[in-house]
């Protein structure tokens, strides 16, 4: 059986990479499984992403590296726009939980502009992901603000516990 990874790639990265369109295989689903047993023991640089679906509303949660940068939290997709980024964008919020804590956050998606040097250092933390983008780790933070319309960056807001 050949693997969904194998499959046509929809282009090159400027280091002649071929960029991967994510596709959820069985090993994706095992890392996941991995990546979310981490999270809920608070190890590692994972997190757990709730969001409700925006036709269901039922939960539906998602292992996702944030960054940090300049005493802000942000949220990468680095997959691009999948349901866990339609459901966000629709609620406007999201829940993120790690070991023990768990937080409600309104989010904001940013331009290109504010999301390129979140790209770059989402890249340089997330290895597991580099493939899906065309800029490298070491590429200026220019060649990033191309990659803001393939990859949505949402700012983390936490919510205040005593408002609705």
């Amino acid at each position: 059986m050949q693997s969904s990874h194998s499959q046509s790639q929809p282009s090159v990265g400027g280091d002649g990479r071929p960029i991967r369109k994510f596709h959820h295989t069985r090993g994706d689903r095992v890392g996941d499984a991995l990546s979310g047993m981490l999270a809920r023991a608070g190890v590692g640089p994972f997190w757990l992403l709730t969001t409700r679906g925006r036709k269901t509303g039922r939960p539906h949660t998602n292992p996702v590296t944030l960054v940090e940068q300049d005493g802000r939290s942000w949220l990468v997709a680095p997959y691009g726009a999948v349901s866990w980024v339609h459901n966000a964008r629709a609620a406007g919020r999201v829940g993120i939980r790690r070991g023990r804590g768990s937080f409600d956050y309104t989010i904001r998606e940013v331009g290109p502009g504010e999301a390129a040097p979140i790209l770059k250092r989402y890249v340089g933390i997330a290895s597991a992901t580099r493939h899906y983008f065309q800029a490298s780790k070491d590429s200026p933070v220019e060649l990033f603000r191309a990659e803001a319309q393939r990859h949505p960056v949402f700012e983390l807001t936490l919510v205040d516990p005593d408002t609705p």
